[in-house]
């Protein structure tokens, strides 16, 4: 199936390891013009090297502090010069410490606030300008599982994260008339550095517990998401707007 994004342009937040790049490369493959961002210089110009090598659009790498909404703005409008337009947006962010709500002081929250909710917040805004100009846009926001269905251990990722379903929300209204959709990703556990640093040595030890609870019995791949991003920014999906797809092989059993 044709997509639709090749000769798009498109910026993917914290996209030097884990979801972003998986992200990234999808997008790449597609045909699109990829812009990424990363805090490490090394781990990004290694992220460009494999995104670069993976279609025949052309790939932008910019170190940017996302915590930093000056330093955000600048480089979505960097994107959008160098690539002529902005069309598809993936906001993302960082993890925050696992723990109960309780364990947390106030100056944690405020970080996790900082971390994974205001920069999904400062992109979205800087990028709408751009997108109603092209007349044609995607915003995907990836936030987490919590945002449906809050674990014990999630605290803090429970209360940021639920914000930016909020901020969608209210985006939809003010960007459906230019032909812009908005929409949540909200994955469950998946492979990614991260859940290697936060388990150490037992990661797979740990990760083998938590895929026995999951109805799908393993534990996601970064490949998968990038593939729904995908669709999401895709001419297909062009009906698709406010939209929250959790995407965690069925462990969020909630209904609504």
């Amino acid at each position: 199936m044709d997509l639709g994004l090749r000769g798009r342009a498109a910026l993917v937040a914290a996209s030097s390891s884990g979801i972003g790049l998986a992200v990234a490369r999808t997008l790449a493959e597609e045909g699109a013009d990829v812009s990424i961002c990363g805090r490490d210089k090394e781990r990004l110009e290694r992220a460009h090297r494999e995104i670069d090598a993976c279609g025949e659009g052309r790939v932008l790498s910019t170190a940017v502090d996302l915590r930093d909404e000056e330093a955000a703005q600048a480089w979505v409008d960097h994107t959008a010069r160098e690539f002529g337009a902005l069309h598809v947006v993936v906001t993302n962010s960082g993890g925050v410490p696992f723990g109960p709500v309780e364990s947390f002081d106030i100056p944690a929250y405020r970080s996790a606030v900082n971390d994974n909710l205001l920069p999904h917040v400062s992109l979205s805004l800087a990028a709408a300008p751009h997108l109603t100009d092209a007349g044609w846009g995607r915003i995907v926001m990836i936030t987490s599982e919590s945002l449906r269905q809050p674990h014990r251990g999630s605290g803090l990722s429970s209360v940021a994260r639920l914000g930016a379903l909020g901020f969608a929300k209210g985006l939809i209204s003010h960007l459906g008339s230019a032909g812009v959709t908005v929409n949540i990703l909200a994955p469950g556990f998946h492979r990614t550095p991260i859940l290697d640093e936060q388990y150490g040595p037992a990661v797979e030890e740990r990760l083998a517990e938590v895929a026995a609870t999951i109805p799908l019995g393993r534990i996601g791949r970064s490949e998968d998401l990038g593939a729904i991003v995908s669709f999401l920014s895709s001419e297909q999906a062009g009906f698709i707007t406010g939209a929250v797809l959790v995407v965690d092989g069925g462990n969020t059993r909630g209904i609504g």
